[in-house]
């Protein structure tokens, strides 16, 4: 355990070292409110000075603020699991102070990826009873979600702060920096507060805190990897604060993560230590007498405790991940893209931390028309919305864009895209056209080289989610690339990265990324589609019609070929029948013959099944092995059937069917996905018996 010296009576305090204070602030981002200051701010005495940009003051005073370090009891809270997978579970929160079984899911939501160009039928209509839904899994790789009430009780969230602090090794803690940001969403300001503390106490030596508590996921990656403070130093880790795509409130989600010092997802060996931890503490270490830092202002604020100095400093996130991405992408091509007055643009942050950045970048970097922003305020409960880059849930972009269910007589922008709440996953529209997440990476990656600076050498490799379409697979073939088929979870791209074998990657679950950093992000998506956008027409800014972004993806289709693909959940199935469903689906395996002869029975004009396995990945990197993975059955035609179970909580199971038409005649690649698709959804439905063992004739959401 890391831990300060305490004497041995329980809950004693340690005199301090006294220390000089001084605080420097800036202005705030604009129409966010500033947070009123502590007792022990008001008392000092500001003097002015000025820097690049804002106005900035240094306040002294004649006495450093002293802190004292409490050891407190607790107890265990039951669920505090972090992972890959997690748990879907009612929240039931009792009256007592007693542990409870903590609510803990898999993504919530409707991912609507399947469509390819959705005519003007308009979005899916969301799926029932999303509020009461807990969030962890894909959205939460290293930490725990919940809803805000679960966050909430004493000591909850200081259990699982103190848990990682004591999975950390001792460096990474000790006189070390760290980060501790988020998304906005409400109560993390208070969990910033408390993390802050909690840190002081553990011996942190500085945290970074990005004003008002926002930064988005992508960016807290690279603050970690590039930042450097004026003293010289880096920061070993971040306490990112989000609950991803999931709603925020009162009595919606909250979430919190640990991410390491190369800027991903802390490993499997921590988040078991972490586990662990929380399932035998019994104290954790507070310095509650440390006031409240004022977090809408940008500076630096110093104190001084039983190890010596301790300082918080709040600064403008955006300023680094602005750096990094003028590195990567041709900020002056994009320009000249998007102040032609022939090319119109939309970005939606559906009131997310993305709207921190979407000015800066957009508008202020590249000359975008402000009116071309949507919800880029960030608020703490996204709007009252679902913060969700999706078809369902982006409906004023939608609608923009001509794909919603009401008609217009005004021309819809060239193209659009949205972010979801802590900025990490990104969608993709043209003009009346949805370009679905396995294609988008797919198309990046055979774009990249020509159009992205950043790759102008060349790619090292290309990955992709085990359940994300096999488009990037025929890119990575055709362009003689290394390629790699992972689980999902954003750690296994990680790993390739930081081997120097991957450089761009993706998931279905509208998740694309680079090597740039360890973590999936949004707007590098956004500026990637608007770079090959410029690539393809710079030569035809003054012509009659631009290239559009279905013109670059028919295109696509018609070299490399279609992927038809949808997938379907079944939501809360019996866990002993999901699990009978599963082994069934592995036994049948033992005889492809015998699953050819029933698929011909079922429909004649779907191609032999040639290969059929459980999947299991050994990583090249360090030859850890992941086993039960998926389900697949693998056509002669390169279309694909998948089988995952992705939970088995107190409530049930949920059982994610994903069904992939290949087609490479270019005389069917203009087809509706639902009519492609038909026959092989036909066959995954019986050859599965999914009726006979769930008792459901329908699925819960098709996206």
């Amino acid at each position: 355990m890391i831990r300060l010296c305490f004497p041995s009576s329980p809950g004693a305090i340690i005199p301090p070292r006294p220390r000089r204070h001084r605080h420097n602030t800036a202005t705030p981002f604009p129409s966010i409110p500033p947070r009123s200051r502590s007792l022990h701010q008001h008392r000092l005495t500001p003097l002015l000075a000025s820097s690049r940009g804002d106005r900035r003051q240094r306040v002294g005073g004649p006495d450093m603020v002293l802190f004292t370090v409490t050891k407190k009891a607790t107890t265990p809270f039951e669920g505090q699991k972090p992972g890959t997978s997690g748990l879907r579970k009612k929240v039931s929160l009792p009256r007592s102070r007693s542990p409870i079984h903590v609510p803990l899911a898999l993504r919530s939501g409707s991912l609507c990826d399947v469509l390819g160009r959705v005519a003007s039928s308009g979005a899916l209509d969301p799926p029932p009873a999303l509020a009461s839904r807990i969030s962890l899994g894909a959205c939460f790789r290293a930490g725990i979600g919940g809803s805000v009430t679960v966050f909430q009780q004493p000591n909850y969230l200081h259990n699982f702060v103190q848990a990682t602090f004591n999975a950390l090794p001792a460096e990474q803690v000790k006189g070390a920096t760290i980060v501790v940001s988020g998304d906005g969403r409400y109560f993390s300001k208070d969990a910033v507060q408390i993390i802050t503390k909690m840190a002081a106490a553990n011996g942190v030596r500085r945290v970074w805190v990005g004003q008002h508590s926002l930064m988005s996921t992508p960016a807290v990656s690279c603050v970690i990897r590039d930042r450097v403070g004026a003293d010289g130093s880096k920061a070993t880790g971040a306490f990112i604060l989000t609950a991803s795509h999931n709603p925020g409130g009162p009595t919606e989600d909250f979430g919190i993560k640990y991410n390491m010092g190369n800027g991903g997802p802390a490993p499997e060996s921590v988040t078991d230590k972490i586990f662990s931890n929380t399932t035998t503490i019994s104290e954790y270490f507070i310095a509650e007498d440390l006031p409240d830092v004022d977090i809408s202002v940008v500076g630096v604020t110093s104190f001084s405790g039983p190890e010596g100095p301790f300082d918080v400093d709040v600064f403008d996130s955006s300023v680094d991940y602005i750096k990094l991405m003028k590195s990567i992408f041709d900020f002056e091509a994009i320009k000249k893209l998007l102040t032609s007055p022939k090319f119109t643009f939309c970005y939606d942050a559906l009131h997310g931390v993305a709207g921190a950045y979407a000015k800066r970048i957009f508008v202020e970097e590249l000359g975008a028309d402000e009116s071309s922003l949507l919800n880029c305020v960030p608020k703490e409960d996204f709007g009252g919305g679902h913060p969700d880059p999706n078809l369902t849930y982006a409906k004023e972009l939608v609608e923009r864009m001509g794909l919603g269910k009401s008609t217009s007589n005004v021309d819809p922008p060239e193209f659009g895209a949205a972010a979801d709440g802590d900025a990490d996953r990104n969608m993709i529209l043209g003009k009346r056209f949805f370009v679905t997440p396995s294609d988008s990476v797919a198309i990046i990656a055979a774009n990249a080289v020509q159009s992205i600076p950043y790759f102008s050498s060349g790619l090292k490799g290309v990955a992709r989610s085990m359940p994300t379409s096999a488009a990037l697979d025929v890119v990575a073939k055709n362009l003689n690339l290394k390629f790699f088929e992972v689980p999902t979870g954003w750690k296994f791209f990680g790993n390739l990265m930081d081997a120097g074998m991957c450089s761009i990657c993706g998931e279905e679950s509208f998740g694309t990324g680079s090597d740039h950093i360890r973590e999936k992000d949004g707007i590098w998506a956004v500026l990637a589609w608007l770079s090959i956008l410029a690539f393809k027409n710079k030569d035809n800014l003054g012509g009659d019609k631009l290239v559009s972004v279905e013109d670059i993806v028919r295109q696509h289709w018609a070299t490399y070929g279609r992927h038809y693909y949808t997938r379907y959940d079944y939501e809360n199935v019996d866990a002993g029948a999901a699990k009978e469903l599963m082994a069934n689906l592995v036994t049948m395996q033992s005889s492809l013959s015998d699953v050819n002869k029933l698929i011909k029975e079922i429909r004649s004009d779907v191609s032999d099944v040639v290969a059929a396995d459980e999947f299991e990945y050994k990583d090249p990197v360090d030859g850890s092995v992941s086993k039960h993975q998926g389900i697949r059955y693998l056509f002669g035609d390169g279309s694909r059937l998948v089988f995952r179970l992705s939970g088995t909580g107190s409530v049930g199971a949920t059982i994610r069917v994903y069904i992939e038409q290949y087609e490479k005649d270019p005389s069917k690649i203009g087809r509706e996905s639902q009519d492609a698709l038909a026959p092989l959804v036909d066959v995954a439905l019986k050859l599965s018996k999914m009726q006979e063992y769930t008792g459901r004739s329908a699925p819960t959401v098709i996206t």
